[in-house]
C-alpha cells in the first residue's frame, strides 16, 4: 500500500517535532554530565558546552567525599524497593478485588479511594502521620520511610482498570477447571499483567527514589538520610562556588533510575499502548 505525501509529510513533521522536543528536555541532563566531568576554571566557561572536552572525574570523589552517598544510595535503594514491593502487593491485590468481586460498599469505596487523587497527601498528611511515627518510635527507621507509602491510590486505580479489560471467560473457565480466586489470580492474572505490572514498577521505583519531603524531615541521624537529601547537603556544603561537584552529585543520583528505565522501557511502553486482551 502506498503512503500518501500528505500523510509522509504529516509524520516527518511530527517525528522531528518530537525529536526537537525531547533534545529540549534531555538537554539539562546532558549539560549537567557534562559539568559534572569539567574541571572548575571550565564550567562556567561560555558559550556552554554540551559535549565535555576531557574527563575530570575528581568531581565524583569530591561529591563522595563530602557526602556519605553510598550509604545514602543504600538507604535510598532499601526504601525504593520495600516501597515498590509493597505498593504493587496492595495495589495488585485492591485492583483485584474491586474489579472481580462484588462486595457491599463496593462503589462507595471505590469513589472514595478515587478522590484521594486529587488530595496532596504529603502536605496533609506531613504533621498528623509525623506525630504518629515519633509515637511509635520509628523516626530515623526504614520503618517510617516505607510503611506510610505501601499503599497506593493509583497502583489500585490502573491495575483495577486493567483487570476489568481482561476478559470474563478465562475467570469462569479457571473455575470450571477447579482453579479458586487466588490460583486464578497468581496463575493467570498476574502473568498476563506483566506488561502493566513493570509500568507501575517504573513508576513507583522513580517515585520513591525522588523522595525529599519526607525523608528531610523523619531523618534526623545523616546515616538514614536518602540520596535526594544528600544531593541538597551537597549543595549546602559546596555553596555556589564547585558546581562541578554539585552536579557530579546529582548526576549519580540520577543514574540508577535512568538504568532502571531503560532496562524496562519495553514493557513501560507496553503498559502505555495495552490496557488488557482483546479478544
Amino acid at each position: 500500500m502506498k503512503i500518501s505525501t500528505k500523510k509522509r509529510t504529516d509524520v516527518i513533521i511530527s517525528e522531528m517535532i518530537l525529536i526537537v522536543v525531547s533534545f529540549i528536555f534531555v538537554l539539562p541532563l546532558i549539560l549537567a554530565f557534562t559539568m559534572s566531568l569539567q574541571p572548575p576554571q571550565a564550567v562556567f566557561s561560555f558559550p556552554p558546552k554540551i559535549l565535555p572536552v576531557g574527563i575530570h572525574l575528581q568531581n565524583y570523589l569530591d561529591a563522595f567525599k563530602t557526602v556519605p552517598f553510598d550509604r545514602l544510595f543504600l538507604n535510598s535503594a532499601i526504601v525504593s524497593i520495600m516501597i515498590t514491593a509493597g505498593k504493587l502487593i496492595t495495589g495488585t491485590l485492591a485492583g483485584y478485588a474491586f474489579a472481580n468481586f462484588n462486595f457491599f460498599g463496593k462503589n462507595f469505596a471505590f469513589s472514595f479511594l478515587f478522590a484521594t487523587l486529587f488530595l496532596p497527601a504529603e502536605l496533609i498528611m506531613i504533621v498528623p502521620l509525623f506525630a504518629l511515627m515519633a509515637k511509635l518510635g520509628w523516626v530515623n527507621t526504614y520503618w517510617a520511610l516505607t510503611i506510610p507509602f505501601m499503599a497506593s491510590a493509583t497502583n489500585t486505580f490502573l491495575l483495577r482498570q486493567h483487570f476489568l479489560m481482561i476478559p470474563k471467560e478465562l475467570e469462569d473457565s479457571a473455575r470450571i477447571d477447579g482453579a479458586g480466586p487466588m490460583a486464578y489470580f497468581i496463575k493467570i492474572l498476574l502473568p498476563l499483567s506483566k506488561s502493566m505490572i513493570g509500568g507501575v514498577s517504573i513508576i513507583n521505583f522513580i517515585y520513591a527514589w525522588n523522595f525529599y519531603l519526607w525523608p528531610l524531615i523523619i531523618t534526623m541521624e545523616d546515616r538514614m538520610k536518602t540520596v535526594q537529601v544528600g544531593v541538597k547537603m551537597l549543595i549546602d556544603a559546596e555553596g555556589a562556588s564547585n558546581w562541578g561537584v554539585i552536579m557530579a552529585g546529582t548526576v549519580a543520583a540520577v543514574i540508577p533510575t535512568l538504568i532502571l528505565f531503560f532496562i524496562l522501557q519495553p514493557l513501560f511502553v507496553k503498559s502505555l499502548t495495552r490496557s488488557g486482551i482483546k479478544g
